[in-house]
């Protein structure tokens, strides 16, 4: 139940006020005056404050004024007699959630309070969920802040959004900051990744498939898009996806409009698509590697994500929070950690920050997280010139090839493992060994 001040200079009324509130389980504590009130909100944080209009020596809007100013932010209820409904409405204009003209019965004021804290806590859950969701979400930084206006800005539509950016940088996480800030909240948040499963895998995840559409499919299976009806699809790693599968998803966003694999029927649905990729998919349309017209359905509205460089003011912050989401003080990191945090490149982005402060948090024990916990990360500047790589006999196809056999070897044979090694997609492995075996059975003896 919530806190709530009840602001009157008539304690008759104020006590009755406080009697019915408490009598619904708020917890109520009681101001004679607007100076007394202005005692009581700096004493403690409410969730309502119930007061009165016209006061001797402070009034409502004073009460109103200073409570807006108070870190909790109540919600305030003005009270005042009929013929000042046009005071009452200014009221509202400055920031009161609600009046009530005099006389009016008990429940009345029971139904409003407790409405408004209901409110509240709704809120404050979605906002923990929010929170314990995107712990790499954090905007200290101007390019930060621009970036989730942004997100909140177009989250209460049903528009298409593109999310850009580097590896790391919290696009996944920037889609459910959306979606959860979005009037489809309540809704389920379907998130697939498209670089992780084949052609095939990816349209049955999506779309869903019928019983005998492929081999394997021994049962009817609901895909993203149904479970996601009322709520919001997330496509991580759009970039990734086959000629064939953009033709599919194209006809989805045009029409809102789907067939399961191996069937004919056509299903509706109503679907919010939020999607990301860290390639320059406008690049790759004018290279004639995407389709325009699957593009521009995407990015009806772009946002771009900067990378940790970009935004050193994020990194104290994000490892404040880091601490925080662990119950540990802020000195656990000790200052020298701190400066060598800001001295690092980060070139995996937020991601990789916070596994390096994982990781140094188990190093560091019941101690002090020092500096020397922090291992240099070469920035994507630090990379060998490709100039150093050619020589006499170098064969680009040859180096690929023996890279891709050594990572293979590193891998025990592993592909997914492999891939991972080598910075690319299984899928995208698959295909160069595929040219690979067909290039040496050529290149065998007839």
């Amino acid at each position: 139940m919530a806190r709530v001040l009840v602001v009157d200079d008539e304690a008759k009324l104020g006590r009755l006020v406080a009697e019915a509130l408490e009598g619904v389980g708020h917890k109520v504590w009681r101001a004679e005056g607007g100076r007394a009130a202005l005692v009581e909100l700096a004493a403690r944080p409410f969730d309502v404050v119930v007061t009165d209009l016209k006061m001797p020596e402070v009034d409502g809007l004073q009460v109103l004024a200073e409570a807006r100013k108070t870190p909790g932010k109540p919600e305030v209820v003005m009270v005042t007699a009929h013929g000042s409904t046009e005071s009452a409405v200014a009221a509202m204009r400055l920031g009161a959630a609600d009046y009530l003209l005099k006389p009016f019965a008990m429940e009345e004021i029971r139904l409003r309070v407790s409405r408004l804290a209901g409110a509240r806590e709704s809120e404050s859950v979605r906002h923990d969920l929010v929170e314990r969701l995107t712990p790499g979400l954090v905007a200290a930084s101007g390019a930060m802040k621009k970036t989730l206006e942004e997100a909140l800005r177009v989250a209460p539509t049903d528009t298409s959004v593109l999310l850009t950016g580097e590896s790391g940088t919290g696009k996944s996480q920037l889609a459910r900051y959306i979606h959860f800030n979005s009037a489809r909240a309540a809704g389920q948040l379907a998130e697939v990744h498209c670089a992780a499963l084949t052609e095939t895998l990816l349209e049955s995840e999506l779309f869903g498939h019928v019983k005998g559409a492929f081999t394997g499919a021994t049962a009817t299976s609901e895909g993203h898009l149904k479970r996601a009806d009322g709520g919001t699809l997330f496509l991580d790693e759009i970039g990734e996806v086959t000629a064939s599968t953009q033709v599919k998803l194209l006809r989805f966003l045009q029409e809102r409009e789907f067939s399961p694999v191996g069937s004919a029927q056509p299903q509706k649905v109503n679907v919010r698509v939020v999607t990301a990729t860290n390639r320059d998919l406008a690049a790759s349309v004018k290279a004639g590697r995407y389709r325009e017209d699957f593009y521009y359905r995407l990015a009806v509205f772009t946002i771009a994500v900067p990378p940790l460089r970009e935004r050193p003011e994020d990194i104290a912050a994000l490892a404040e929070r880091f601490l925080n989401d662990r119950g540990l003080p802020k000195d656990k990191l000790a200052d020298k950690a701190r400066e060598r945090l800001l001295s690092l490149p980060w070139p995996g982005n937020v991601r990789q920050l916070l596994n390096a402060l994982e990781r140094a948090l188990i190093l560091a024990g019941e101690g002090q997280i020092g500096a020397e916990l922090f291992e240099a990360q070469d920035a994507p500047s630090d990379r060998p010139a490709a100039s150093a790589l050619i020589g006499p006999g170098f064969n680009l196809d040859g180096f690929e090839r023996d890279l891709i056999y050594a990572a293979l070897d590193r891998a025990g044979g592993n592909k997914t493992n492999a891939a991972k090694l080598l910075g690319i997609t299984r899928r995208r492995l698959y295909s160069r060994l595929e040219s690979i075996q067909r290039e040496e059975k050529d290149e065998e003896p007839a």
